[in-house]
């Protein structure tokens, strides 16, 4: 059966005015362009198509929200760092994302990262708009069907290394499975990150 039975597609968001209430909780998806983000999201949800798949890279153009159980969503970001996206597309971003940031709703976020690749300055920047003091994050290395299983060893090593206590890391595939029901556990765990209790603050 599946991890998530009730999965939808909520509503994409181009201006702040459109978020949905501020309410319950969300992960935010992201990750560079390529990094393999939309089949990954389609693979923690068990469904073929929830996120469309492009070749082309720097698809998503919108904040796109789905909700995986009642009140429980995530964000699928754009990409980042494909330089054929203009520069005025990426200044409508900015408001989107600082909109995104200030919800008290977001618990987290789910950061997918080319295992051939590894992580990146802009990688960082993304964990540091996080604020990972207050929310939680967990890195996909993703596409990790393409390494063997000393190279996924030496990268998840390597990956462990450079994030330090910022961050927990896992290797990825959602082409062959490797590492998703591990990864629905990280997502459902940043869920319930500073969820306050019935008697609690």
């Amino acid at each position: 059966m599946s991890r998530f039975p009730h999965v939808e597609f909520l509503l994409s968001v181009a201006a702040p005015v459109q978020f949905p209430p501020d309410a319950g909780a969300e992960v935010a998806i992201a990750g560079r362009s390529n990094a393999g983000k939309s089949s990954a999201i389609n693979a923690i949800a068990e469904r073929k198509a929830l996120a469309r798949t492009s070749k082309t890279p720097g698809q998503t153009r919108l904040l796109n929200y789905f909700e995986l159980e009642e009140s429980h969503r995530i964000v699928d970001l754009p990409g980042y760092g494909y330089a054929a996206v203009r520069p005025d597309e990426r200044r409508k971003w900015v408001p989107l994302i600082d909109a995104l940031r200030a919800r008290t709703s977001l618990k987290g976020l789910c950061l997918i990262v080319d295992s051939r690749r590894g992580l990146r300055d802009e990688d960082f920047g993304l964990i540091e708009w996080a604020d990972p003091t207050r929310r939680g994050v967990h890195v996909l290395l993703s596409k990790a069907d393409k390494l063997n299983q000393a190279e996924r060893a030496a990268v998840l090593k390597d990956s462990r290394a450079q994030l330090g206590s910022l961050a927990s890391v896992q290797v990825f595939s959602a082409h062959s499975g490797l590492g998703v029901k591990e990864a629905q556990s990280a997502l459902a765990a940043l869920w319930e990150r500073n969820k306050k209790t019935p008697d609690g603050p």
